[in-house]
């Protein structure tokens, strides 16, 4: 028995040795330039994973980048949307009545109508007044209808002429052709100082047919404006001068 546990022993003991010994040998291999040169073959194959690595995370940047603009657009256009306004509000306002028209006529819907002459502006021009001042018309004759017809109004008084003023004098003075002067005394007592006040005043009188002479009491009634004095004309002569 004894003998047996020795052979297994030895026999154990044998393997352990060949390994040490294939051990030196695989070192020597690796030393050997051959294996200096695929050394680098498991590097090579290391390096592998990490390129391959970053071409898969590749197409996730990729991918990464068209989902970012797809987010951003909104905001770009909320960015934009402001300016527009802006934009519109700094632009001026035509003044110009041509400059209005223009801007009508960029905005109306269609297509540019036909070139024309002046004189077709002209008459279009004329054509639109006409029936715009027929639309006033029609719209003034309907609010005075809802209103209802005009009343008449005060009639216009009948114009009678008044009693023509008579006054009676002397007369002072008729050496002028066609003229005499006439003085007029009135006496009346005054009304607050009970007191006769005496007022003599003078006027000129046409006389057609030089009738009346110095001295004379005359009747002179108004009448229009005969020159740039005269303003009365000789009724009659009440009394001669003697």
């Amino acid at each position: 028995m004894a003998e047996e546990e020795k052979q297994e022993q030895e026999e154990t003991t044998e393997p352990e040795a060949t390994e040490e010994a294939e051990a030196p040998e695989a070192a020597e291999e690796a030393t050997t330039p051959e294996a200096a040169e695929e050394q680098p073959e498991p590097a090579a194959a290391d390096e592998t994973p990490e390129e391959e690595a970053p071409a898969q995370e590749e197409p996730a940047g990729e991918d990464a980048p068209e989902e970012e603009p797809a987010e951003e657009e909104p905001a770009a256009e909320e960015e934009e949307a402001p300016t527009q306004p802006a934009a519109e509000a700094e632009a001026p306002e035509p003044q110009h009545p041509k400059q209005i028209r223009k801007l009508k006529r960029s905005l109306a819907p269609g297509p540019p109508g036909p070139q024309r002459s002046p004189e077709d502006r002209a008459s279009e021009r004329a054509e639109r007044r006409r029936s715009a001042q027929e639309s006033r018309r029609r719209h003034r004759a309907s609010r005075r209808r809802k209103r209802g017809e005009p009343g008449t109004g005060t009639p216009p008084a009948e114009r009678e002429p008044g009693p023509k003023k008579v006054r009676q004098g002397t007369v002072v003075s008729a050496g002028a052709d066609k003229t005499i002067t006439v003085e007029i005394r009135v006496v009346r007592r005054h009304a607050t100082y009970e007191k006769v006040v005496r007022r003599t005043s003078k006027l000129r009188a046409h006389d057609e047919s030089n009738q009346a002479q110095e001295g004379d009491v005359v009747r002179v009634v108004e009448a229009r404006p005969l020159s740039r004095t005269k303003r009365w004309r000789l009724l009659d002569v009440v009394e001669k001068a003697r």
